[in-house]
């Protein structure tokens, strides 16, 4: 790679990088590739560690009309990222060391690091704890009954002192159900103008505030998935305040959009949590600079076109993100490089066990997983050309800032000026 900026944990340098074999061998500048080499042209681009999404729906099995693993995972690679966490929300659910075993076979030829995420409870209904130490043994490090907040308490408790003792961590979907019952979008003005059943703020608020409580009282890990409010923002802050074991993830778009999107009754909008208010978006944004947010994650959630052209609470939450997600953020947020990349590659990379891998110091010795942003190029996402199944985008149109032109998978190049390679 020559002629680019390097950024990672360490900070930033002008410098070539060299590749062989899957790892990192050179980085200095003026690197001579010599003939018969390779030469991925940086010039004017980040090279950054890859990202790692710690939170994406790949669909398979059962799902496969929406998303398979292997187009999921080249829209990961277009995206920038070499890591992804798939979810369990599949058909059969990610509960057993069979499904896991199906799912990292899948990842294992694609375009990306496809790891998992194991479901807490048996068939993700809260009822029984899954096996947890089976699928910990294939390398499970994330458990997850995502979707569904667990509405036991008690059992809750069980799975954290399970967790406590594999070593692994508890990553919560917070909405108490009863609470958010009948509801499709944010409880708010827009619910009320619009007439459309509201979700309170404080359906994630309460499931958080437990789960921090028997946090305390197990001493296991818990990753709080794509926070949504204010309040839950506050919560994480004193917990950590606290000492306690907390991480948590928000999603590009509930920084980028708010509840005042859903008058226009398009299902594309539709997303569990919500889109909030202004007030809770502006409080997540100030997470990411207050260190109170460890990651930014997509929740790619893709559907058949068929699905969301559904009446508005009918439809199907959820929107896709892999391909997009970086580009958003440096169109909307005004961060500095260095901190995006560190919510996005380094820090996720350490939440899902993976920074042997990934996320690491490009430096010599270490595995190849790069990506090469241009953070000058412009472009207008259309929803036909991505890589993903499914359509639905809610930045159909938009024109972005900034966009991925390699991405580098233990040293070989899955995506090259823009294109997929694979």
């Amino acid at each position: 790679m020559r002629g680019g900026t390097v950024v990672d944990a360490g900070g930033s340098r002008r410098a070539d990088v060299g590749l062989s074999q899957g790892d990192v061998v050179a980085v200095q500048a003026g690197l001579d590739a010599g003939p018969g080499v390779t030469v991925l042209d940086a010039g004017g681009c980040v090279v950054a560690p890859g990202l790692v999404d710690l939170h994406a729906h790949l669909r398979q099995p059962g799902m496969e009309e929406a998303e398979t693993v292997e187009s999921g995972a080249r829209a990961a690679a277009l995206g920038g990222y070499t890591a992804v966490v798939a979810m369990p929300n599949t058909d059969p659910p990610i509960d057993g060391a069979a499904v896991v075993r199906e799912v990292l076979g899948l990842g294992a030829k694609s375009a990306c690091d496809v790891r998992v995420a194991g479901a807490i409870t048996v068939g993700r209904k809260g009822e029984q704890l899954a096996p947890l130490a089976e699928m910990a043994a294939l390398g499970v490090r994330l458990f997850t009954d995502d979707g569904h907040g667990v509405q036991d308490g008690r059992l809750m408790r069980r799975a954290m002192e399970y967790g406590s003792a594999l070593g692994v961590v508890l990553a919560q979907h917070c909405e108490d159900a009863s609470l958010a019952s009948g509801g499709h979008m944010h409880e708010g003005e827009w619910s009320s103008l619009l007439g459309i059943g509201g979700v309170p703020a404080e359906a994630e608020e309460l499931m958080l505030a437990r789960d921090v409580a028997l946090c305390r009282l197990t001493g296991c890990p818990v990753h709080f998935l794509h926070l949504s409010t204010a309040g839950s923002a506050a919560l994480v802050a004193a917990a950590k305040g606290q000492g306690l074991p907390v991480t948590a993830e928000v999603t590009p778009h509930h920084l980028t959009l708010t509840d005042a999107a859903v008058a226009s009754y398009d299902p594309v909008y539709k997303v569990n949590p919500p889109l909030r208010a202004q007030a809770d978006v502006d409080a997540l944004r100030r997470g990411l600079s207050d260190g109170t947010i460890d990651a930014v994650a997509t929740d790619h959630a893709p559907h058949p076109q068929e699905a969301k052209e559904a009446p508005f609470d009918e439809a199907p939450p959820g929107m896709l993100g892999l391909e997009t997600a970086l580009a958003v953020l440096l169109t909307d947020l005004d961060l500095p490089v260095e901190r995006l990349l560190a919510l996005m590659s380094w820090q996720p990379a350490r939440i899902a066990g993976v920074s042997g891998a990934h996320g690491g110091p490009i430096v010599p010795g270490r595995p190849a997983n790069l990506c090469v942003i241009d953070p000058a190029a412009s472009w207008v996402v259309e929803p036909g050309r991505l890589a993903s199944r499914s359509r639905n985008t809610p930045f159909a149109g938009r024109r972005l800032t900034g966009r991925v032109r390699h991405t580098v998978l233990f040293g070989e190049p899955v995506v090259v000026d823009g294109q997929a390679q694979r």
